[in-house]
């Protein structure tokens, strides 16, 4: 093994067509009574602890009258996303299946996750979306609050899973969010952008990613995760 390629899932590997968004509102109605200000909210590159703490906050809930609830929370999440997310509305994005499969046939490349979605709202999406059994490691929201603390989390388990130490740019974190360059900046790792999703090509390459793809399904896609382009 000499390279860990980590992705985050929503608008890189694949698309829930907003219905994640709107599973997450529901929950938080459910459970406390509101939402806040969730039409326009900007989910991008954010964990869901902090998605959940964002909203409340702007909603006038204080942080500990919330973080008892988040168990709830998530727990009504994943049961309104299990129901809701289906082959119709949750696809996984152009070239992901190709660049999976090329992935595991190479046996220097150790493949995972890094996404702010709890572990389980994330397995529920790759599900919905046919990619469910690609990943046999990651670091997710539900390990920590802050994107930028995952990087480390996601190397600790893939030691542990492989028996290699991924360090510096042989981690490779793949994202569509600039949260997503800036975690893989703090972990020490090189940082692929995908201009796939919601945030422009022009704010992603600001913040300089080692490599800045259009979508998984460029040419360039498998040199840019490889390292050598």
């Amino acid at each position: 093994m000499r390279r860990l390629i980590l992705f985050d899932v929503d608008g890189t590997l694949l698309s829930t067509n907003g219905q994640a968004g709107r599973a997450i509102g529901l929950a938080l109605r459910e459970t406390l009574g509101t939402a806040g200000p969730i039409d326009g909210y900007a989910f991008a590159g954010k964990t869901d602890p902090q998605i959940v703490f964002e909203l409340t906050a702007l909603a006038g809930l204080t942080r500990s009258e919330v973080e008892p609830r988040l168990e709830e929370i998530f727990d009504r999440y994943c049961s309104r996303l299990s129901s809701m997310l289906t082959p119709d509305n949750t696809r996984a994005l152009p070239g992901v299946l190709e660049i999976l499969a090329e992935l595991a046939r190479r046996a220097e490349v150790a493949v995972g996750l890094l996404t702010g979605n709890i572990r389980s709202g994330a397995e529920i999406k790759l599900r919905a979306a046919g990619i469910g059994d690609r990943f046999a490691t990651g670091a997710f929201g539900s390990d920590h609050e802050d994107r930028n603390r995952l990087v480390p989390i996601a190397r600790a388990r893939a030691r542990d899973l492989w028996g290699t130490d991924f360090e510096g740019p042989s981690t490779v974190v793949i994202g569509d969010a600039e949260a997503d360059i800036r975690c893989a900046r703090a972990g020490g790792a090189r940082a692929v952008a995908v201009a796939s999703s919601k945030t422009s090509r022009e704010k992603l390459a600001a913040l300089a990613p080692d490599a800045l793809l259009d979508s998984l399904d460029s040419p360039e896609a498998l040199e840019a995760l490889l390292g050598t382009g």
